[in-house]
């Protein structure tokens, strides 16, 4: 298995927006290419931001390009995502002003398993 993290810092007051965005848009992109989502949640951090991260799971490390691949692909969630960005001001808006920082990063287990 392969997992990964997904990992942001958001202003508090684009929170409500970006969990929209993800619930409405980028979930089932993934969904529908063959990604599983393990879980997604949030911690607010000790001033005007919160984390929000998502752990997935793949079959494996190929799976995963494959899968992004097929996501990255998908012409009408591109165009979806390029509409979402517009109506927040646009892409650069949103990661200078809301998105203060984005990781994506592979989990490595740290159980022994025969």
């Amino acid at each position: 298995m392969f997992y990964r993290r997904k990992f942001y810092v958001v202003k508090n007051d684009f929170v409500e927006i970006f969990n929209a965005h993800f619930n409405n848009t980028n979930l089932p992109n993934q969904l529908k290419h063959g990604a599983r989502l393990m879980g997604r949640w949030m911690k607010p951090n000790n001033d005007e931001t919160v984390e929000i991260f998502a752990i997935w799971e793949y079959d494996s490390y190929e799976d995963y390009l494959e899968i992004e691949s097929r996501v990255r692909g998908d012409e009408a969630h591109d165009k979806r995502v390029k509409d979402w960005y517009e109506k927040n001001g646009g892409k650069e808006h949103v990661y200078k002003e809301y998105i203060l920082e984005v990781r994506n990063e592979p989990l490595e287990s740290t159980v022994k398993t025969d």
